[in-house]
């Protein structure tokens, strides 16, 4: 049986689990994007280049995720599958 503290741990590294927790304060990266989609990176840059997907932004070189546009991405994309 885990303790609350192992639970803890697993989910501040699993970002999938801080989203279904709750909005992290930080700005995510394509690395946590990807492992949250289950998709490979390029695949985010490629979603990046023909503006799909969930919007993103740079800081110098670094391309960061806001999680609420994540959120909201997400939200919209299951509204439409329900609704289509």
């Amino acid at each position: 049986m885990s303790t609350a503290r192992e639970q803890t741990a697993r989910e501040q590294s699993d970002p999938r689990a801080t989203l279904r927790a709750g909005l992290p304060d930080r700005y995510l990266t394509p690395d946590d994007i990807a492992e949250i989609f289950e998709v490979p990176k390029e695949t985010l840059y490629q979603w990046r280049k023909k503006h799909v997907g969930p919007p993103s932004f740079r800081i110098g070189k670094h391309v960061r995720y806001d999680p609420a546009d994540v959120h909201a991405y997400v939200t919209q994309r299951k509204s439409d599958n329900t609704a289509a």
